[in-house]
């Protein structure tokens, strides 16, 4: 596995730090008056979800890991198992369902999700970035109402609320963008 300085690192790089496997999720580099330049890394455990602050000078040497990426399909949820689907080799693989953390309700029947593998270890599992959603909650249109950020807030048929324009109505189906959580589109 390649290693790689301490200030080459960026937010989704996979490290592998302290005997575990660490995602970079925030990135900060500091350049104090007095001393060396550092990168401050906020790292989250793969394995577990805990959480961890390091501090990694230029001359230190990481091990940058790559996760292998795989296609599958949601079949379906037993007992709070997600099970999915290689579309090759037709493989069935059972997850718990706070994989996808908070995305989870955005999951769809037949849907395709990357799952990320360290050897034939499944760590990570993430959604499409826009999903299809249909609104089944939110005010009516109001006349007049044309202030340029005037949002409103919708209930969507998965439960999630998100803040959608004026112009989009009830029964009415809108992408949501799946990282930021807000609304994309009408589809």
């Amino acid at each position: 596995m390649p290693k790689i300085n301490g200030n080459e690192i960026r937010p989704g790089n996979v490290l592998e730090h302290n005997d575990g496997l660490w995602v970079a999720v925030k990135v900060d580099h500091v350049k104090p008056g007095k001393g060396g330049a550092f990168a401050q890394v906020e790292m989250k455990n793969l394995r577990n979800g805990s959480k961890l602050n390091e501090r990694f000078r230029s001359a230190d040497k990481v091990e940058r890991v790559r996760l292998e990426q795989k296609d599958q399909q949601f079949l379906y949820e037993n007992d709070g198992m997600l099970v999915f689907m290689d579309t090759v080799t037709y493989d069935q693989i059972e997850l718990p369902s706070d994989i996808l953390g908070d995305r989870r309700p955005f999951l769809q029947d037949g849907m395709t999700v990357v799952i990320e593998y360290y050897d034939e270890e499944a760590l990570n599992a993430t959604v499409p970035q826009k999903v299809v959603c249909k609104v089944v909650e939110t005010e009516p249109v109001v006349k007049g109402q044309t202030a340029a950020n005037s949002f409103k807030p919708a209930i969507l048929d998965n439960g999630v609320k998100i803040m959608v324009p004026p112009f989009v109505g009830q029964d009415e189906d809108v992408v949501v963008n799946t990282e930021t959580m807000e609304y994309s589109e009408r589809a």
